[in-house]
């Protein structure tokens, strides 16, 4: 008799790779996952003041908690400065404590770049007394001070915040800066003034444990014109006018760049300037909420976009957080030319701004004063610090005008400056930052002088200058990747072999009309002996072969490669 036939039992089904946690709040992931979010949980950062007040001031750099010098002390603004003589080759292989230094950057946070003549010159009488007469204007609308010792912290603070000055929140894991036109309220192309909002997200907002506590850190631009590199923010709201509603903001999220570049998304969102600071609250929110708090790498906001999508985040923002619909509304008009802000402009009221630039925002607290000082004597009391690291004197008399041009480039503030001057921006670099890998700040000064010199037979558009922003690491504290040419320091190989500084070079990148990345050119670096002579060498190219009026991006995306190398 035959044996019965086994049937052979069905396949599985492949079991689901199980994705792993990212962290979220909102899906009931609490543990922290990191030791920045344990840090976070253990003692809440804004917790730190006391002890820095009350403990380190007094016992100086070595009474400082590792947990607290470097994590919680960046939510009041400060970061240890890069320990001298140590080269960008050493950056990733030693440990913090090597690279520490027993001096603070501190970064005064300066909202919408607004400043009275009066907190100017305090600004500069704090960084003579206080950092060795540094400072730095950011391209976040910053004052960076360098040098500073943990036992002047208090003081500093106390005099800032009489002044109506803070560094709460200028950095960590929380609402940074907001950025804001530097002609809020005075231009004549103007949408509407954002300061009261910006205003209103301060005072509701800024300092509030509840919004402290983000994944990573959170940028915000507000404005009534489309000058603040709203593309690339975690949260802008753009000046808009609805045909209904008229005068409002258009809601973008999930811009950045860094190592994992994203332009922001439209929600398709309409909102008023009333409407601004609780549909801020709720896109902070959601970030708290919902953002990956995993990975360091992934914590940022735009992850989140480019997964959900915008349509899916403004479902959220609306169903789970404001409860409310938002009305639809139009996209902002994308500007021919970008704001630099710079020059002799006629305001609304019939007088002048006048916008100077400093090189790469490198000033001294001494500048600042004399500056301060010149902008009284023409008749202002107001100034603005601009997303482009330059600075302007508003509310000129046009009598005044000439006289004020004439101080400030005295003091080495050119309100009609070279292109080349107008189009550079770089970052702190390795002279203070712990994470750079080369020069930037020198570097830029010198550029920009060859390039006055070796291009001066160039009649360059000084309306819409060549860009060229400098790096020192990956991170793109500088936007190196919406310039014209952007370099992004690194070691690289010289002719003969040696490990040297060098860049990466980015080309083509920009916002408004030009908004993307670039082009990159596979295996292209360029050594810090060779910087001035690629420049030259790419905008020669460019003057010789552009079209009647074709940007350089434009140009980069169609030249043989040849002429970009």
């Amino acid at each position: 008799m035959a044996s019965p036939t086994r049937e052979t039992p069905p396949a599985r089904a492949p079991r689901a790779k199980q994705r792993r946690g990212e962290g979220q709040w909102a899906l009931g992931y609490r543990e922290p996952l990191n030791p920045n979010e344990r840090s976070k949980k253990d003692d809440h950062p804004l917790n730190v003041r006391a002890r820095i007040e009350n403990i380190y001031a007094a016992g100086g750099f070595d009474s400082i908690d590792p947990g607290d010098l470097r994590g919680r002390f960046r939510w009041y603004g400060l970061y240890t400065q890069r320990k001298p003589g140590i080269d960008g080759g050493r950056t990733a292989t030693l440990e913090p404590e090597e690279l520490d230094d027993e001096y603070f950057m501190l970064r005064v946070r300066v909202d919408g770049g607004v400043l009275t003549t009066e907190q100017l010159a305090l600004i500069g009488e704090l960084s003579q007394t206080y950092a060795r007469d540094t400072a730095d204007i950011t391209d976040r609308q910053n004052v960076q001070y360098h040098w500073i010792r943990i036992e002047d912290v208090p003081t500093i603070w106390e005099k800032l915040e009489a002044a109506g000055l803070t560094t709460m929140t200028a950095c960590g894991d929380s609402p940074r800066v907001i950025l804001g036109s530097p002609l809020a309220g005075i231009a004549e192309d103007e949408v509407l003034d954002a300061t009261p909002a910006i205003d209103e997200i301060k005072r509701r907002y800024l300092g509030k444990p509840e919004y402290a506590n983000l994944p990573r850190k959170f940028k915000t631009a507000v404005s009534g014109l489309p000058d603040v590199a709203h593309e690339i923010h975690d949260v802008a709201f753009v000046g808009v006018v609805h045909p209904e509603h008229g005068p409002g903001f258009d809601v973008w999220v999930g811009g950045g760049l860094s190592t994992n570049p994203m332009i922001g998304q439209r929600l398709g969102a309409w909102v008023s300037r009333d409407e601004v600071p609780d549909v801020w609250e709720g896109v902070v929110s959601v970030f708290r909420d919902y953002g990956y708090r995993r990975l360091r790498s992934r914590a940022r906001l735009k992850f989140l976009v480019k997964d959900w999508g915008a349509e899916k985040f403004r479902q959220v923002l609306e169903d789970e957080y404001l409860h409310r619909k938002l009305a639809d509304g139009p996209a902002p008009e994308v500007p021919a030319v970008q704001h630099d802000h710079v020059g002799v402009h006629r305001q609304k009221d019939g007088n002048y701004y006048v916008g100077a630039a400093p090189i790469a925002g490198r000033v001294s607290g001494s500048l600042l004063i004399a500056v301060a000082k010149a902008a009284e004597r023409a008749g202002s009391g107001r100034v603005r610090l601009t997303p482009l690291q330059k600075l302007v004197v508003l509310d000129v008399p046009e009598a005044e005008v000439a006289g004020l041009q004439a101080e400030l480039a005295e003091l080495g503030l050119p309100t009609e400056p070279s292109p080349w001057r107008r189009g550079v921006m770089a970052c702190t670099g390795i002279e203070f930052c712990k994470l750079a890998i080369v020069e930037t700040k020198v570097r830029a000064k010198e550029l920009v002088a060859a390039l006055e010199e070796r291009l001066a037979d160039i009649q360059a558009d000084v309306a819409d200058p060549v860009s060229v922003h400098i790096n020192g690491c990956p991170n793109s504290c500088a936007r190196i990747q919406t310039a014209d040419i952007g370099l992004k320091g690194q070691i690289v190989t010289d002719d003969d072999g040696n490990q040297v500084e060098g860049f990466q070079v980015h080309l083509g990148g920009g916002l408004g009309l030009d908004a993307g990345f670039g082009r990159k050119l596979r295996g292209h670096k360029v050594t810090g002996d060779e910087l001035i002579s690629y420049v030259e060498r790419v905008v020669r190219n460019y003057h010789a072969q552009r079209g009647e009026g074709e940007r350089f991006a434009q140009w980069v995306a169609r030249a043989d490669e040849a002429d970009l190398r």
